[in-house]
């Protein structure tokens, strides 16, 4: 429902205030636009609003989305040697704290619902 939800009006209206990486890296925001559909349709599961190129970005790689064209990485992997760009020793639960922080949000919030 991730996919489908950006054809929400209220997603949408997110989208006017800020931008794809903002929403995902911001866990209020992040946990509003999950349970978004879940509000409109009445589901039993959320999917947590985030995207693989956290990832990436995570490791120091700059992620750029392109209104558009989509994700675009100013400075690609191109060499094997290109590898020794990233920071390989990222602390994962410091820089991807947000999206643990957006799960734990979005749970809570599921809980009261259910309650």
């Amino acid at each position: 429902m991730r996919q489908a939800g950006r054809y929400l009006p209220e997603f949408r209206e997110e989208r006017k205030k800020h931008d794809f990486f903002t929403i995902c890296q911001t866990p209020e925001l992040a946990c509003e636009v999950t349970l978004q559909p879940i509000r409109r349709f009445d589901f039993d599961a959320a999917i947590i609003f985030s995207d693989i190129l956290v990832i990436p970005q995570a490791l120091g790689m700059e992620v750029l989305m392109k209104t558009g064209v989509g994700p675009v990485f100013p400075e690609p992997l191109v060499h094997p040697s290109d590898l020794n760009k990233l920071d390989v020793n990222v602390d994962v639960r410091t820089k991807l704290n947000y999206v643990y922080e957006a799960i734990t949000l979005t749970r809570h919030k599921l809980e009261a619902k259910c309650h």
